[in-house]
């Protein structure tokens, strides 16, 4: 029979067989971690859906929280939950790992979470920072790379022609 090895996952694929190793989800991701990180998940996941309307999806080895834009999102490791959460402002705490720049506004916060009871405050503020500044974080990060252009202004050309008449005037 006639196929091919997938390039991503080295997976065999038969020919005219769909394949499709891109796509995952949320179950998928928090399959095979352990009890305490499972329940670690849940309680995250249950605390930011009750901050109001977003979508949560998976992507690739992340797990994205979002409203307009993602606020927060979690990587799932075999030893800890990574959250990288995305605030206007550089905290610092014991809990954050790294926080680095993420854009011109936002900045990303680092912090593993390796049992339910890890998920209480200040994590939850941060979150729910997170989450009420999300959008107003990603206007102004628009309004910022995008300022609004003055209006045009007349300048002169550097380097223009010359009149047709004056130009026969200096050459006789």
């Amino acid at each position: 029979m006639r196929g091919h090895e997938c390039h991503h996952c080295k997976q065999w694929v038969e020919e005219g067989e769909a394949h499709d190793c891109w796509t995952t989800t949320e179950s998928a991701l928090t399959r095979d971690l352990s009890e305490d990180l499972q329940d670690a998940y849940e309680r995250l996941r249950e605390t930011a859906a009750d901050f109001g309307q977003q979508r949560i999806y998976a992507s690739h080895h992340c797990i994205m929280f979002a409203r307009k834009a993602c606020y927060f999102f979690v990587r799932p490791k075999r030893k800890a939950l990574e959250l990288v959460i995305f605030l206007g402002r550089r905290v610092k705490a014991p809990q954050i790992r790294r926080a680095t720049p993420s854009s011109k506004t936002k900045v990303a916060h680092v912090v593993h979470v390796t049992h339910r009871d890890e998920v209480e405050a200040p994590i939850t503020e941060w979150l729910a920072e997170a989450y009420e500044s999300s959008d107003a974080l990603s206007a102004r990060l628009k309004s910022v790379t995008n300022p609004p252009k003055p209006p045009a202004a007349r300048r002169p050309r550097r380097y223009a022609r010359p009149h047709p008449v004056a130009s026969a005037r200096r050459s006789r």
